[in-house]
């Protein structure tokens, strides 16, 4: 046994579990002797492999295919993050990277690096560069002279760094062929995942979709530690300006943290069940909504898609269950699992692990398992006869009106792209509206939004564990 036990301690890196931890995770012998028994076999496999496999195996290698093994026979969603990915892993969840703050896209007819869009406030923005500005030199390197189909990881590697170092970066606008020359010092850029329909010439998002009838709306991209402040102001925005109806856009968005889609959603409900969740080492926890700082007094339509997912599932179930919104859209993705991420390593790597279930306010359950078809209960389904389903095309149509209108101008882009979906959806709260507008039963009333009070809630008003689900990002931030 102790040559078994001197193997493992050798590999190091399993599953981030110290030799005591097996040792004590059963209390009985005979499960002890079960374990020894099974590391046996991984041992022994790993040492023939390493010795007698026809070509050398790198070893870490080996254990991170072992690893990953493990983990896909459990469900989709449990991973594991090798050092080289967590760095891409924190950014992914966080939104958040070290860089010159551009959003860009790769021409290769040109090998030039093209801008989608500068963000507000960063260095990029700071220093002039505009959408459509291509850059041609990063760090007098040509863009044109790094290796080929690896341009944009060559420049990601020299314009994302170390926070306060100064990049020089060469760019060209418009048919000029002058390269322009700026120094750009990184800064620590945190993308907006509350975003409006377009840009205001200031950078600065417009959440109000109709002046006219009062129609806010928001799109809701991922959820991050800092999507509840950041709905927090939009709606204290769209207050001052005197809104009457929300629209919150889940299209497209994959998830995120299971904290922030309770603290969005008790945004909305005085009280009640937001979520509640059942894991196999924990006690059920029912997270519920608080009246302080809740914004009522108008109706609110959720819009959703495929490709809503988690966080997102957990807020339109929310605002359904409690018929506090209506659901507009497409049945959702169905992800009904949590995951929580587990130090490897002394947090050089990390595990996402699956640890928990999670179910609506009513108590159905939002996760799709294998087998089950669209006639079964899964996911969040759009209220009755407000289904609209996009094609294939129609969303990859979508997705390019949008990112060519997600650009900081002057004035507006406008959209060239007919949104059914978002029209189903202003058709509902027009009509909403209208009927929030007609003479009510004082005990049917809600108290306007002014005698809301709106207030940050105290810290340790609403603690729960923040566990992240694996986002991806649509585009390249620099």
């Amino acid at each position: 046994m102790r040559t078994v036990w001197t193997r493992i301690a050798g590999l190091g890196l399993l599953a981030g579990c110290s030799l005591a931890s097996w040792a004590q995770a059963e209390d009985t012998p005979k499960n002890q002797d079960e374990y020894f028994e099974l590391m046996q076999v991984f041992v022994d496999t790993f040492d023939e492999i390493d010795q007698n496999y026809v070509k050398d195996v790198d070893r870490r290698q080996l254990i991170e295919s072992a690893i990953r093994g493990m983990l896909s026979d459990l469900d989709p969603y449990s991973d594991y993050i090798s050092p080289e990915e967590l760095a891409k892993f924190n950014e992914s969840v966080d939104q958040e990277f070290v860089g010159v703050g551009i959003q860009v896209r790769f021409l290769e007819s040109i090998r030039a690096i093209e801008v989608s869009t500068p963000l507000p406030g960063s260095p990029a923005y700071k220093a002039g560069i505009q959408a459509g500005d291509r850059i041609v030199q990063v760090a007098d390197k040509k863009v044109s002279d790094f290796e080929q189909n690896r341009e944009m990881e060559s420049a990601i590697a020299i314009l994302r760094g170390k926070p306060g170092e100064i990049v020089k970066v060469g760019y060209t606008r418009g048919d000029s062929t002058e390269i322009n020359y700026v120094d750009l010092k990184r800064e620590v850029i945190q993308l907006d995942s509350v975003l409006g329909d377009s840009y205001k010439a200031d950078g600065s998002w417009n959440f109000m979709l109709d002046p006219e009838k009062k129609i806010g709306y928001v799109r809701l991209t991922h959820f991050t530690s800092r999507s509840g402040a950041e709905m927090r102001q939009a709606l204290k925005a769209l207050k001052s300006d005197g809104f009457k109806g929300l629209i919150i856009d889940v299209r497209f968005n994959p998830g995120g943290y299971l904290q922030t889609a309770v603290e969005i959603a008790d945004l909305f409900l005085e009280d009640g069940v937001i979520v509640s969740t059942e894991g196999r080492n924990s006690r059920p926890v029912v997270r519920t909504a608080k009246k302080a700082g809740t914004f009522t007094g108008f109706p609110i339509v959720v819009m959703t898609n495929r490709y809503s997912a988690s966080a997102s599932e957990i807020l339109a179930a929310a605002l359904q269950d409690h018929q506090r919104g209506v659901v507009v859209g497409e049945r959702t993705w169905g992800k009904g699992s949590v995951q929580n991420t587990l130090d490897v390593e002394d947090g050089k790597s990390k595990l996402k692990l699956t640890t928990a279930s999670y179910y609506r306010p009513s108590k159905e359950k939002i996760h799709r398992f294998p087998g089950e078809t669209e006639s079964d209960k899964w996911g969040v389904m759009p209220n009755d006869g407000l289904k609209i389903e996009f094609t294939m095309e129609q969303m990859r149509v979508y997705n390019f009106d949008r990112a060519k209108r997600d650009v900081i101008t002057k004035e507006p882009i406008p959209s060239t792209f007919d949104d059914i979906q978002l029209k189903k959806a202003r058709e509902v709260i027009e009509q909403e509206i209208v009927k929030a507008a007609a003479p009510a039963q004082p005990a049917d009333s809600d108290p306007a939004p002014d005698d809301k009070k709106d207030d940050e809630k105290p810290a340790d008003d609403k603690k729960a564990a923040r566990i992240p689900f694996f986002p991806t990002t649509l585009k390249y931030g620099l």
